[in-house]
């Protein structure tokens, strides 16, 4: 995405393109309902816990591991292979990305710096920061042209400068535009996809649209399909009009799968509480 131009709120003209509005209005009955639901006035610490695990499962999924919930949920040791380490990076963001949520507006660089040193849990050189000029990025599920670090790191200036200067964007768009830049960027050598999704969660968040995390996107892109989020990504980095806009449906979604989610969480722990 280009942040430059005659447009002073770059994000606030995204909501206007066609399709948008309604995409952020299902969104928003999506939400509210699960948060009308009456476990939710009793059980909410609970269906937020769910949501965690559940989203961390299906951002590890979108990288290559896709287990079973119920794998995610006995597994203690996550250091065994690749996808192992994939789940415990996943976990580990989800758990991260509450801790962050008043850095994110005053410090989006940092924030995104400290989600890709929970992700690698190494101390290589290349973790917490973004990649410099000649070093390879092992992102091989995202199969889009790489841009070279110097441009990677404008735009990441450009977006972080978005996100600081707030502006009217429905939090949808501004969700679905840090998602979709991060991984077109791929601003880190490793886990773009897992710091990409769980900023996205921090948007939805910290924007008020679900506060309390219960509707988590990261299900609903993993429900709708590996191929279906490239193809939806693919529309993003092609900066036009409608692939923007088919993006942002996507993530929206992607999000009202998250929000049915946690719906049936609510109604299978009203089920056992009767």
């Amino acid at each position: 995405m280009s942040t430059t131009g005659a447009t002073a709120d770059p994000l606030a003209a995204l909501g206007a393109l066609p399709g948008v509005a309604e995409s952020v209005e299902s969104v928003r009955k999506a939400v509210d309902r699960v948060y009308g639901h009456r476990i939710m006035r009793r059980r909410s610490n609970e269906i937020t816990s769910e949501a965690a695990l559940r989203a961390a499962r299906g951002s590890a999924a979108l990288s290559g591991a896709d287990w079973a919930l119920e794998e995610v949920r006995r597994r203690t040791d996550f250091s065994g292979d690749d996808e192992a380490r994939a789940v415990g990076a996943a976990l580990r963001l989800t758990a991260e990305a509450g801790q962050l949520l008043s850095i994110w507006r005053q410090s989006p660089l940092r924030v995104l710096a400290r989600l890709h040193l929970v992700a690698a849990a190494d101390k290589a050189d290349q973790v917490g920061r973004p990649r410099q000029e000649g070093e390879p990025v092992d992102e091989p599920l995202v199969e889009l042209p790489l841009p070279d670090a110097q441009e990677a790191h404008g735009r990441l200036d450009g977006l972080a400068a978005l996100v600081m200067a707030g502006g009217s964007a429905p939090a949808l768009v501004t969700a679905a535009v840090v998602h979709g830049e991060l991984l077109a960027l791929r601003p880190f050598t490793t886990h773009n996809g897992l710091v990409a999704r769980a900023a996205e969660r921090i948007v939805l968040i910290n924007s008020g649209l679900d506060p309390k995390s219960v509707c988590p996107a990261e299900v609903g892109h993993a429900e709708l399909g590996r191929a279906a989020y490239l193809a939806a990504l693919d529309g993003y980095v092609s900066g036009t009009p409608q692939g923007m806009a088919a993006w942002i449906a996507h993530c929206g979604r992607a999000v009202e799968l998250g929000a049915r989610e946690s719906t049936a969480v609510c109604e299978a722990l009203q089920r056992g509480a009767a």
